[in-house]
């Protein structure tokens, strides 16, 4: 019997899932694309087809393997697609990510307890921190390798902890088995999240699975929260859930942030700065323990 793929995922999401699978097995089949996503092997075939087009993928008898995997593309492309390296995020947006870092960090205040995710983004936020010279006896949690060697230099003013965990070379981030264990155990005054997407209907979202799940950990392990997101995030949406609009405190952007998209985060209940220049912090948005 045929399948309808009128009740399917969207097709890019669908497609983000499935180079989720690519770069977990290295490996995927069209009959189990099909089977997981209840759609037609024709539709499946045709995944991998624009998948392959895009250099991502090499079809092989039956399904598909990453493209640096069969070795025809010398490795030029990384899955998955949407999720560029640490390095190659790092050149993007510049400007903004520094203010939305010193925005974010004029918040903070001595002896308050932090929580940095991984990112470009909230690397800006570490940089901000550590140049505050008013700021001491703060602690910093973080999953990311980057931003605890910038960090370093702060000690002994700052206490820096590192979460522990497999280590996912492409954001040197640090995540599960094993990054539960500190997360489980700790409450911060604030978290400063970094995502792929913010959107009003679908909340914050990320590329990358098992980031996305350290996210979230860290959302639940702070007692505010704030996403640190540039322009080009707002309005998409991603595989990994890390939480709903609700579920967030504050959003810091830039100045490039398109007006109809704040406007949606705002009806949803989400409190913004960073889209105008200078920006103050709200007077209402408090970090106290």
């Amino acid at each position: 019997m045929q399948k309808d793929d009128r009740e399917a995922l969207p097709p890019r999401l669908r497609r983000e899932q499935i180079l989720a699978l690519l770069e977990e097995r290295g490996f995927v089949r069209v009959s189990e694309l099909s089977d997981a996503f209840g759609v037609s092997g024709v539709t499946a075939r045709a995944d991998l087809d624009l998948l392959v087009d895009e250099g991502i993928a090499e079809r092989v008898h039956g399904g598909a393997v990453p493209a640096d995997a069969a070795g025809r593309r010398g490795g030029a492309h990384r899955l998955p697609a949407r999720e560029p390296s640490f390095e190659e995020a790092l050149e993007a947006s510049a400007r903004p990510k520094q203010h939305i870092g010193e925005l974010a960090a004029s918040l903070v205040k001595s002896g308050q307890s932090v929580l940095l995710d991984v990112g470009t983004t909230t690397l800006a936020v570490a940089r901000a921190l550590k140049a505050r010279a008013d700021l001491d006896e703060l602690v910093v949690v973080t999953n990311g390798l980057s931003i605890a060697l910038e960090l370093e230099s702060a000690i002994p003013r700052f206490t820096v902890i590192v979460t522990g965990g497999a280590l996912r070379p492409l954001q040197h981030s640090l995540v599960d088995p094993l990054a539960d264990l500190v997360l489980d155990r700790i409450h911060a005054d604030v978290a400063f999240i970094g995502c792929n997407g913010v959107d009003a209907e679908h909340g914050v979202t990320n590329v990358n699975l098992p980031e996305a799940a350290v996210k979230a950990r860290m959302l639940k392990a702070a007692a505010r929260s704030v996403i640190v997101a540039d322009a080009s995030k707002l309005g998409e949406t991603h595989l990994g859930r890390i939480g709903s609009i609700d579920e967030f405190d504050l959003l810091v952007t830039d100045a490039a942030a398109s007006a109809r998209r704040l406007d949606e985060l705002r009806g949803a209940g989400l409190t913004v700065v960073g889209d105008r220049l200078p920006t103050p912090p709200p007077d209402d948005f408090r970090l106290d323990p």
